[in-house]
């Protein structure tokens, strides 16, 4: 016997072996639909007993094994079930001939046999046959399943005969010596009336009856008999024959511990096993083998006495002993080197038993001496199925990685260099199924979980095997698929040198096909998941961007949109129920704007050694349509964080969330979403998409300037314009503003912030007329309107009050006069006056003060208009302001009229170009650079006691400070009103007024 059947379990030793076989020419898939009903009886209720029968179909066996059928009596083909087509009577007769030239095959051995015809109708199938059934075809053939009943009743009738005849004690008959087929010419001449050989042969008639009341049903006498064919045989060293005796009471006490059998078939048994089986469990374990006095047996069985049940738990074998006989039986056939097929399937037999034990450990040592058992020259076919059986066995002790290791010994064996037509499918099937194994799934999900589980060089050894498999199963789109699933979830374990080879074959691979992210559905229903390439580049943090500042939608004050909610009462909870999904589903608090781009920043760093290059970047989102702008990037080797803004525009208003974004490196398109990454950081991922609204670009008529009016930022000015005037200078800037969006300018309004706090400004720093600009609103997309702004500066260039005191003359009081002490030493002091310090005054002098406004600007149109939002476009003015005209003393004379006076000015020019001073009724006065002239003015004099004085609520609620102010500003424009003192630089031929003119007041 060269052929083992690995499927054998212990049980099969209690059925008997029915061979089903077409005759002739019949189509595969209705033969092996009848098989299938044959073989549904795989067991006979007996009637007038209580007995099964249980029943092994094959369809293909070979002869050579049938010769076994003394040694174990389940080997041997029984009964044979032909299934023929005949479609005329005339077919008939070479029918007939061909079934019986078949049973002459199995002849020796068989009980009884059985033919089924089909399509054969007329004389010949009215017949009444008990071997043939006739049927008019494959479809009209419903008692099938009766027919192999009584079939198989007839089979249990020669059965049972048979274990009469061999079972009753014939004292004077001469027992036979049953044999295998190797040790016929070894028994050549052997003195067959020695002592040694007759126990020889009772030894091995008592096993075969043991056999035979096992095949019957009788569990108990079976166990007897086999309990003493080993004291016998091994009286006389029959070893081979020992060994399957053992076995047999293995395969007995199985039967009875385990009704359920260890194949995994649910088997349904009579009452009095199940009693028998609730018995077993009573046994104690270790329970060694108790011999049964030949008297107790009969020819019907054990005699039914009160102590049958003692008596069947003591020949029972405990779990502990099946395993103990089990070893010992193998260690027999060990002996014999044409026993491999039996030493291998008596291992087998064991290993299930011992995995519904759960004693995994002593499995693997059986298994491990099956795996070195020699069976001679074994075709590819049969190392195949060999390896197999190995790695589903180990699979079910629970070995998996041994199993893993048979099965893709068995998917090698496939594709060996000595078959000529290699099995690559069947390779890569086998292939498929070992990755359990190692710890190794198709599934990319499962590798971004925790840490890496399993042997990385193992797994990635297995994964360039199921690439070349594929390859050379002519689908490069597996080839793709496994490949990229190597490299990015083996990414950390490969090397440089095996990154390179790996990309390098990934690229020649998606040449010719393209990967994506569609799944593939093996021929087997297997689906393969898509691979996105989250690694390639490593994406760190992904952050949704505002809108630049100057086109930020802003809501109207006192409307709330449909989808803001109150917001909650409460400052701080410390219960913060929430889990990563919800934080990248938060809204986020500011909005984007249809058909305005938008974008959305990664930091991404390459951890290839080489130049990345990432093509058809974007971004994948939900929600309201979206038009993602693809880009392409280049990262260095090995980068650092590196900023990448993917950008889009939302073409409709409402939510949208950004789920991910959309790669392709090296051939494979790639959908990387953000819940696949759990190392990623954001912010959140929903934004409000509100309706669109106008744009407006706008440009000046002065230079720009680096300079940001503080404390505004960069990003909430748009620009920032910088002119340098002297102070009292005027200077008109012209502003172009232009539509460049899609929505027409409904509304426009500008507003002025002078943002400069520690000087003082007199006068409009900004003037403006919108009237001109208005006359153009709505401002259609294209279209340009200009608009004039005034810009004028007056501050206060004076000293500190305290250089002032010694200017008190002729009952004149003096307050806020610019000082310049240097240049009183060129001009003739009065010689009460008290000198100055002249450092302070210098640096007054030499001082640029700066003022800086922003214009800004707030316009709307559009849908989003209606919905009540803006835009704010604001512009930086920065001026610097340099020093003009200075009184370095103020004196007064009186005049021939008593309502008048002279008003003595000596003026100081800092500037470095020549300037004219005028003032009303008076004439010019030329002042040279640095130079300081006095200047004489007749005016009338001042009243300050017809100003108007606040009432006295005003006076009770306000600050003494700003009531002060008030006052002396009341009193400087009298004065700058009746004054009129103007200069100007005859070189820019352009005039400026004087800022403030002081406050001067007479003393009474």
């Amino acid at each position: 016997m060269s052929v083992p059947d690995y499927m054998q379990c212990a049980e099969d030793h209690q059925s008997v072996l029915v061979v089903v076989q077409p005759v002739g020419n019949v189509p595969e898939d209705q033969f092996f639909q009848i098989y299938k009903r044959v073989a549904s009886v795989s067991q006979v209720c007996i009637r007038d007993s209580q007995r099964l029968l249980y029943i092994r179909y094959r369809h293909h066996y070979l002869p050579e094994n049938n010769e076994w059928g003394d040694f174990q009596t389940h080997r041997k083909v029984v009964g044979l079930v032909a299934v023929t087509t005949c479609s005329s009577s005339k077919d008939w007769p070479l029918t007939a001939e061909h079934f019986h030239s078949q049973k002459e095959v199995f002849g020796s051995t068989l009980y009884d046999s059985r033919l089924l015809v089909f399509g054969l109708q007329g004389e010949i199938a009215e017949q009444q046959r008990t071997d043939v059934a006739f049927y008019p075809s494959f479809e009209d053939c419903a008692d099938v399943e009766k027919r192999v009943e009584d079939f198989v009743e007839s089979i249990f009738i020669v059965l049972e005969s048979k274990r009469l005849d061999r079972a009753t004690d014939k004292s004077g008959d001469k027992i036979p010596l049953l044999c295998v087929p190797f040790e016929k010419k070894d028994f050549v001449g052997l003195d067959t009336d020695s002592r040694h050989y007759k126990k020889r042969c009772q030894g091995r008639m008592r096993k075969h009856v043991g056999d035979l009341c096992l095949q019957a049903g009788m569990l108990q006498d079976a166990l007897v008999h086999y309990h003493m064919a080993v004291e016998l045989l091994r009286a006389v060293n029959d070893f081979l024959w020992l060994g399957a005796a053992l076995e047999g009471l293995c395969s007995a006490s199985v039967i009875f511990h385990y009704p359920g059998g260890t194949a995994g078939k649910a088997l349904k048994h009579k009452a009095n096993i199940s009693q028998a089986a609730d018995a077993g469990k009573r046994h104690r374990p270790g329970a060694q083998e108790v011999l049964i006095d030949p008297g107790a047996l009969t020819a019907n069985g054990i005699s039914a006495d009160t102590s049958a049940e003692i008596g069947r738990a003591k020949n029972c074998l405990s779990p502990e002993d099946i395993i103990e006989k089990y070893k010992e039986a193998i260690s027999y056939y060990g002996k014999y080197k044409n026993a491999g097929v039996i030493e291998l399937e008596a291992c087998v037999k064991a290993v299930r038993v011992l995995a519904i034990q759960k004693r995994a450990r002593e499995a693997s040592e059986f298994l491990q001496n099956a795996v070195y058992i020699n069976l001679g020259q074994l075709s590819e076919e049969e190392k195949i199925q060999r390896y197999s059986i190995l790695s589903e066995l180990y699979e079910l002790i629970g070995f998996r990685r041994k199993s893993a290791f048979f099965k893709r010994v068995a998917a090698m064996q496939c594709v060996a260099p000595t078959i000529p037509e290699p099995g690559w499918r069947a390779c890569y099937k086998l292939l498929l199924e070992t990755l359990p194994g190692y710890s190794l799934s198709l599934d990319p999900k499962d590798f971004s979980k925790g840490t890496h589980r399993g042997w990385a060089a193992v797994q990635m050894r297995l994964l360039h095997e199921l690439v070349y498999a594929s390859r050379r199963m002519g689908n490069p789109g597996l080839s793709v698929r496994h490949l990229s699933f190597l490299l990015q979830t083996m990414l950390d374990f490969l090397s440089d040198q095996e990154k390179k080879e790996v990309t390098q074959s990934l690229e020649n691979y998606t040449s010719k096909c393209p990967g994506g992210m569609e799944v593939i559905t093996l021929p087997d229903g297997l689906k393969l998941p898509p691979v996105p390439f989250t690694k390639l580049p490593i994406v760190r943090s992904v952050k949704l961007l505002n809108l630049p500042v100057s086109l930020r939608p802003h809501k109207v004050k006192g409307l709330l949109g449909p989808n803001v909610s109150a917001a909650s009462p409460f400052i701080y909870s410390p219960i913060v129920m929430h889990n990563r999904g919800e934080e990248r589903c938060k809204k986020i608090d500011f909005q984007w704007v249809q058909g305005d781009v938008c974008e959305v920043q990664l930091m991404v760093y390459n951890p290839m050694p080489y130049e990345l290059r990432v093509e058809n970047v974007g971004l994948l989102t939900s929600g309201v349509e979206f038009e993602s702008l693809p880009a392409a990037l280049s990262l260095p080797a090995e980068s650092g964080l590196y900023p990448v803004t993917l950008v889009g525009v939302p073409q409709t208003s409402g939510n949208i969330t950004v789920h991910g974004y959309h790669t392709s490196v090296f051939g494979v398109n790639s959908d990387c979403l953000l819940d696949g990454l759990p190392g990623v950081k954001t912010d959140g991922c929903l934004v409000e998409v509100i309706p669109s609204l106008p744009r407006l670009q706008l440009s000046t008529s002065l230079p720009r300037s680096a300079h940001t009016p503080q404390p505004m930022s960069k990003e909430e000015i748009s620009s920032t314009v910088s002119v340098q005037l002297f102070n009292g200078e005027g200077q008109q800037m012209t502003i172009t503003l232009e539509n460049i969006g899609s929505e027409d300018i409904e509304s426009l309004e500008l507003t002025s912030k002078i943002v400069t706090t520690k000087e003082k400004v007199f006068g409009e720093f900004l003037k403006w007329d919108l009237e001109e600009v208005s006359s153009h609103i709505p401002l259609k997309p294209g279209q340009t309107v200009t608009l004039t702004v005034h810009i004028n500066v007056k501050l206060d260039f004076s000293g500190q009050e305290s250089l002032l005191q010694d200017l008190n003359d002729d009952g004149i009081s003096v307050t806020g006069l610019p000082i310049s002490s240097p240049l009183r030493q060129v001009l003739k002091p009065r010689p009460e006056s008290k000198p100055v310090s002249g450092e302070s005054g210098k640096g007054e002098y030499s001082h640029i003060k700066t003022l800086e406004a922003v214009l800004n600007f707030k316009y709307s149109g559009g849908a989003g208009k209606v919905e009540g939002y803006y835009r704010e476009l604001s512009v930086g003015v920065h001026v610097d302001v340099e020093p003009s005209v200075f009184f370095t003393r103020v004196s007064t004379l009186p005049a021939t009229s008593t309502r008048q006076c002279h008003l003595l000015l000596d003026i100081f020019n800092p500037t470095e170009h020549e300037l004219t001073v005028s003032a009303k009724n008076n004439q010019d006065l030329v002042l040279h650079a640095s130079e300081c002239q006095r200047m004489a003015i007749q005016v009338d004099k001042f009243d300050f006691e017809n100003l108007p004085v606040p009432n006295q609520e005003t006076i009770r609620f306000t600050n003494p400070k700003q009531l002060e102010e008030q006052r002396q500003h009341a009193q400087g424009c009298q004065i700058n009103s009746k004054l009129g003192i103007c200069w100007s630089i005859i070189s820019f031929s352009g005039a400026s007024t004087l800022p403030d003119r002081k406050h001067v007041e007479r003393r009474c």
